[in-house]
């Protein structure tokens, strides 16, 4: 995964924000802010986990799949990784 290696301090840095967002979450529910409060920042760790995700796998499908240098079982492969983090992801 060069790619994630290439982007890794832009990865983490998202990672980083993500974790504060959480550990918002955690200090609303522990103050026992009122519901709608906490939805919204929980629908915030949401989206920033669902932006993550799709930086990750766009960067897979261009260097693991859409990269015509590669052999057709390098893509196939590629293909199937992603295949599997997606039904994952998705359950």
């Amino acid at each position: 995964m060069a790619h994630t290696i290439r982007e890794k301090a832009k990865l983490l840095a998202r990672v980083r924000r993500i974790r504060g967002q959480v550990e918002a979450v955690e200090r609303a529910l522990e103050g026992e802010a009122g519901c709608a409060e906490v939805l919204q920042q929980i629908a915030g760790v949401r989206g920033a986990v669902n932006g993550l995700m799709a930086e990750v796998v766009e960067d897979h499908i261009l260097m693991h799949v859409a990269d015509h240098g590669l052999g057709q079982k390098q893509r196939s492969e590629g293909a199937a990784e992603l295949i599997d983090v997606v039904r994952a992801y998705l359950k």
